[in-house]
């Protein structure tokens, strides 16, 4: 059980790219606006049967409400250097309007706590943003 859980709402700033683990686990990454005035990405990573769903209904644009554990991770910028970022480890989605449908859309994992492929340490979070050219997805 993990107490850093968290619901956040947004705009889809980077739409889902779907990709694969060695196991052959669908997984898919993401950004998503939280700030409308001000540009504060949060990067959203789904697994399983979340993620196809995620990659199928989710565009550019849409406004979604997402649900899930917090977590931080170590990305390395093109310089060499390394930032970390917070991100968030869906467990569910809502699709509260969008760019190319209004229509709402829940879903949630159905993945157990021995499935997880992604286990990141709780270290501290980072105040910094990050920009679009250090996300890898």
């Amino acid at each position: 059980m993990s107490l850093a859980r968290a619901t956040i709402s947004g705009t889809v700033y980077r739409a889902p790219e779907k990709r694969f683990t060695s196991n052959n686990v669908p997984i898919t990454g993401f950004t998503i606006n939280i700030n409308p005035d001000d540009e504060t990405l949060i990067r959203v990573i789904a697994k399983g049967n979340l993620a196809d769903t995620m990659v199928n209904s989710i565009n550019k644009g849409d406004t979604i409400v997402v649900e899930g554990r917090l977590q931080n991770n170590t990305v390395k910028a093109e310089d060499g250097s390394e930032k970390r970022i917070v991100e968030i480890d869906a467990s569910s989605f809502e699709k509260i309007g969008g760019s190319s449908s209004s229509t709402t859309k829940s879903v949630s994992s159905s993945m157990n706590e021995s499935e997880q492929i992604v286990k990141f340490g709780a270290d501290e979070f980072s105040e910094s943003l990050i920009g679009e050219d250090e996300i890898p997805f």
